[in-house]
């Protein structure tokens, strides 16, 4: 009987070997450990403690409006993260956002970033290096610290 392997199709992709694969490896990131890439998980929970703590502040000093949530919380991702890397989530998490080169992101990465976080779908689409739209677009990365 002849099957796929004996006639070869494009519908399979490239070949690779994927199971010696981890987010991260073709940038050269560890699997595990400091600068390794940070798992969904982690991200989750940071973003979750950072959209609580902008709830709060919206909550204390606009009665919570939506609009002012969120502004808050683009406005304390462009300045913690370019000032030092990491919002409240990432640091109480153990994560920091870095080019990937391995420099601190800035205030311009930061800023785009940022913005595109609050779309929403492009931090949800993300490559097998689990990297989101957001972190392509500005060649960024968050790794374990």
């Amino acid at each position: 009987m002849v099957d796929r392997n004996d006639i070869g199709s494009w519908l399979g992709g490239t070949p690779s070997d994927s199971s010696n694969y981890w987010p991260g490896r073709g940038m050269g990131r560890p699997k595990e450990g400091q600068a390794s890439i940070a798992r969904p998980g982690r991200r989750v929970v940071a973003i979750l403690i950072d959209w609580a703590l902008a709830s709060l502040i919206s909550y204390w000093f606009f009665g919570y409006n939506s609009f002012a949530t969120l502004a808050v919380f683009a406005l304390t991702q462009i300045l913690l993260v370019g000032f030092f890397g990491y919002s409240i989530g990432h640091r109480i998490l153990g994560m920091q956002v870095q080019t990937v080169a391995g420099h601190p992101a800035g205030y311009g990465k930061a800023l785009v970033r940022s913005l595109l976080i609050c779309l929403v779908i492009p931090a949800v689409i993300v490559d097998r290096d689990q990297r989101g739209v957001h972190d392509r677009a500005v060649q960024t990365v968050l790794v374990r610290i």
